[in-house]
């Protein structure tokens, strides 16, 4: 074999290795499985009508998603991924759930966020051209309280695309606060810039990675704020490392603790709250799996991942 198939043949593993690989001792990481279930068109404005969620009551008045659903998980997917009440266009053959297990750690200066995650055999949904999976994390530090009371519902309305409601423009995830009404419908007209801006000073907007993954190839680093639309960061602060093993994925998010506006700073002593959400199968838009709202800490705290010093 010639020096040159042998410089590329070594450059195209390196890309493939984590270029951190040991920056965290996972061993010692705490984390916990994640439940992902498919949530067809369930939307924010669905989980507040009482004729079509019998929560809807027990929600106004309090109760968060996972203090009802926690541990339902498995079989709302089964039974979403085939409803068509709730999926008029479902995709033959598309598992219910998939589990993740997801750890979380720190080391002073980066935060460091594991999904790893079996998505198994995947039918072929042709939606995504450029991208067979996508994994993403979504943060609030309690600036958007729907946020950590629902996770990634607090985004998901009646008329994004694909949803209900939606219609031939392309309408991306929002929080309501940046709609002038809402309705069963979702909320089409937005407040003006200057609301907008005063909106995005005072932090309530939520902050998402995400990373798109292709077997054989290096992992593509994204991340972004959502508020009147999901909108994506020229430059990414987070990093990404990717590894695979069949259908099997493991997924290293991180970036610096403090990055800058318009990232979330993670500190000690503070809540917050972060959803999973997976795209397998080369599915797009809303046709992806989903965590219930969890919790997150740093060195110590009541939450369901605490990102230990490591």
């Amino acid at each position: 074999m010639s020096s040159g198939i042998l410089r590329t043949a070594a450059t195209a593993v390196a890309l493939l290795l984590p270029l951190n690989a040991h920056a965290v001792d996972w061993n010692k990481a705490s984390g916990k499985d994640v439940v992902l279930f498919y949530p067809a068109q369930m939307s924010w404005e669905m989980l507040l009508t009482q004729s079509d969620h019998s929560g809807a009551g027990k929600f106004r008045e309090g109760k968060n998603c996972a203090g009802c659903h926690e541990g339902e998980e498995r079989a709302s997917g089964k039974l979403l991924v085939g409803d068509k009440s709730t999926e008029p266009t479902p995709i033959a053959g598309k598992p219910g759930f998939i589990m993740a297990n997801v750890k979380t750690a720190h080391d002073g200066d980066r935060i460091y966020v594991r999904v790893e995650f079996d998505a198994g055999q995947q039918p072929d949904a042709g939606m995504d051209k450029e991208f067979a999976t996508k994994v993403a994390v979504m943060i609030d530090d309690g600036k958007v309280p729907e946020a950590t009371r629902a996770g990634c519902w607090a985004t998901c309305h009646d008329n994004l695309t694909r949803m209900p409601s939606g219609g031939a423009i392309e309408t991306t995830k929002y929080l309501s606060r940046s709609r002038v009404s809402l309705s069963r419908k979702g909320g089409a007209d937005i407040k003006p810039a200057a609301e907008l801006d005063k909106i995005r000073a005072e932090g309530g907007y939520l902050e998402y990675w995400q990373a798109r993954l292709n077997p054989g190839k290096p992992a593509v680093a994204v991340d972004g704020t959502i508020l009147e639309k999901r909108a994506e960061n020229a430059t990414p602060a987070v990093t990404v490392e990717a590894t695979e093993a069949g259908t099997k994925w493991t997924v290293i998010f991180s970036r610096k603790m403090s990055a800058g506006a318009p990232h979330k700073d993670i500190v000690a002593g503070k809540a917050y709250t972060i959803g999973i959400s997976l795209h397998a199968g080369r599915a797009h838009q809303r046709f992806h799996y989903v965590s219930l709202e969890k919790t997150l800490a740093v060195d110590a705290g009541k939450a369901d991942f605490v990102a230990a010093r490591n």
